[in-house]
């Protein structure tokens, strides 16, 4: 048997694993021995994944939209302590399980159901990791024609939407990431822990660089900013679009922490990476913006902004090259793992994690993300209107987990489609949870993209989220027995 054979097969666990395309190794709960994930490791995830360009351009927004210093750090405080329990309670079902997101979705919605949620999550990271890509290459390309300003010439042309030297940046950056991704899930856990304290350094040294060139002394807020109720509406809004954005990693968490060596492990690394980091992040958010501000008048968009006004051009390339291995890290984490996980869920015979890792990333190409950038509508309808259903998504999961079962899981029985089978319920599908999901959903959809209700798309999510956990609540069957059985007879050694 050859290793690909046997990381596809059943390997060890004999006829405890049906023979089904249920069970494969990739998608098999880890053991509990040798698990390697610390605190530090799942504190690397949010080191990385807060400090992402894109977030850095969410957070400067809101003080050019007039949200002063201290509304930005209300805003997070508050934002981080909702995530904070979101995700400890998703990270405590992957360590106790052992088991990656397409798999813990057959507990609520069947062993056939759970393909729905793996592939609404898996299109949301897919295009996203196009799009992220995509806005590293545009760091590189651009640090690349300030080096050798020759190469400006391969910048002027266009071929489905990219120059020469953009499709050159972001096919260098795209084939990194499938080259470590290939690796496997420890690959990506020590690349965390290089680019964790690489991103925090740069960034802190971007911001003391900054409070110099002002001469200390920084705007806390624009010319015209909000007061009263409406920069409380403001702080609101800005929290929950911040829950929003880790709306996606809050489902599959249990992809990371279902290598989680304790509880213990996962409380302490989300309590440094969460609530301390995430007011770090706010603070030197306000710093840039403020310091700027103080400079010339002007909100930067971006850390880029700044960057690209380094003098030195041995910082400017330190200081691109250390944001470029950021947004590598950022979609490893966000936008890579997901879409492998359910790509091996719904063709477990054909692939394994690194194969399914090059299709994902192959997806993400031939999309032309620099394209689906540049469009409003396809960002905010499209990718708007699927992050839209992730809420419904996690309420139903939730609920069912933590309220209806009170964590307590038959792990064996989520391999098996058996009829009669614990969660086989009705040919493999659990009509309650779609009953509870199909309507959260479209509410959710509606609210989020309907121009009437503008002003509450913000909290689009959490709508989802509570009215389908209610639903579920509600109509959920209680009749049925509930066993709690580790799988440790059928697991395999964690990565």
């Amino acid at each position: 048997m050859t290793a690909l054979e046997d990381r596809r097969s059943p390997a060890k666990a004999g006829d405890a694993a049906p023979g089904s395309g249920l069970y494969t190794y990739d998608l098999a709960p880890t053991k509990r021995e040798g698990r390697r994930w610390g605190a530090y490791n799942v504190f690397t995830l949010w080191a990385n994944d807060v400090h992402s360009l894109g977030n850095y351009a969410f957070a400067i927004g809101l003080f050019a939209l007039g949200l002063n210093v201290w509304g930005i750090l209300a805003a997070f405080a508050l934002a981080s302590v909702l995530l904070f329990l979101l995700l400890t309670l998703s990270g405590f079902m992957g360590h106790k399980t052992g088991v990656p997101f397409p798999v813990m979705s057959r507990i609520a919605f069947g062993v056939k159901g759970a393909k729905l949620p793996a592939a609404v999550r898996g299109a949301v990271a897919i295009a996203w990791f196009g799009i992220q890509t995509y806005l590293a290459s545009a760091v590189l390309s651009t640090l690349l024609v300030a080096m050798f300003p020759g190469l400006a010439r391969l910048d002027t042309n266009s071929l489905l939407g990219q120059s020469t030297l953009g499709w050159i940046t972001f096919l260098v950056l795209w084939a990194l990431q499938v080259l470590i991704v290939s690796y496997g899930m420890q690959m990506i856990r020590r690349y965390m822990a290089f680019a964790a304290p690489t991103t925090l350094l740069t960034m802190c040294a971007l911001a003391v660089w900054m409070f110099v060139r002002a001469d200390g002394s920084i705007s806390l807020s624009t010319g015209e900013p909000l007061t009263g109720g409406a920069m409380w509406l403001q702080v609101l809004q800005a929290a929950a679009l911040w829950v929003v954005i880790y709306g996606t990693f809050v489902l599959n968490f249990c992809d990371f922490t279902r290598s989680a060596k304790s509880r213990g492990s996962i409380v302490r690394g989300n309590v440094v990476g969460i609530p301390v980091n995430m007011l770090f992040f706010a603070g030197i958010v306000a710093v840039l913006s403020g310091a700027q501000f103080s400079l010339d008048g002007h909100v930067i968009t971006s850390p880029t902004d700044i960057v690209r006004t380094i003098p030195h051009m041995f910082l400017l390339a330190v200081a691109s090259l250390a944001l470029i291995a950021l947004t590598v890290a950022v979609n490893l984490l966000a936008n890579f793992v997901a879409p492998i996980y359910a790509l091996i869920d719904l063709f477990p015979h054909r692939l394994d994690f690194r194969s399914a890792g090059l299709v994902s990333a192959v997806l993400g190409l031939v999309i032309t993300p620099w394209n689906l950038y540049n469009s409003p509508v396809v960002v905010n309808y499209f990718l708007g209107g699927l992050g839209a259903l992730l809420g419904p998504l996690f309420g139903v999961i939730m609920a069912d987990y933590w309220l209806l079962r009170k964590s307590r899981v038959n792990v064996p029985a989520l391999y098996t489609e058996e009829a009669g089978a614990e969660y086989h319920y009705r040919r493999g599908y659990n009509p309650r949870a779609v009953a509870a999901f199909v309507p959260s959903a479209a509410i959710a959809v509606v609210v989020a993209l309907v121009p009437f209700f503008h002003a509450a798309a913000g909290f689009s999510w959490f709508v989802g989220a509570l009215i389908a956990a209610a639903l579920y609540a509600l109509i959920a069957d209680r009749a049925s027995p509930i066993r709690d059985v580790d799988g440790e007879a059928i697991a395999v050694a964690a990565e």
